[in-house]
């Protein structure tokens, strides 16, 4: 699976998270209220919308994995 080329904007970065927000472990919600308030690279905006994306569809193992580096990017954004 090839890696996606296109360039997420802060905006698409938000809807993605609104949309899968539910899903996600409640502590995080305050990080991601603090990445929205800062401006951020677009090399970590990709990142964490493919995070994101379907996020409410992967496996437990799955989601596992993408908490950590959520966590992980969020702590430091």
């Amino acid at each position: 699976m090839s890696e996606c080329k296109l360039d997420h904007s802060h905006e698409d970065v938000k809807m993605k998270y609104e949309s899968q927000a539910a899903f996600l472990p409640k502590e995080m919600q305050p990080l991601f209220k603090q990445f929205f308030e800062k401006e951020h690279s677009q090399e970590l905006l990709n990142e964490v919308f493919h995070l994101l994306k379907k996020y409410d569809l992967v496996s437990d193992d799955e989601k596992s994995v993408r908490n950590n580096r959520l966590f992980l990017v969020l702590e430091n954004a």
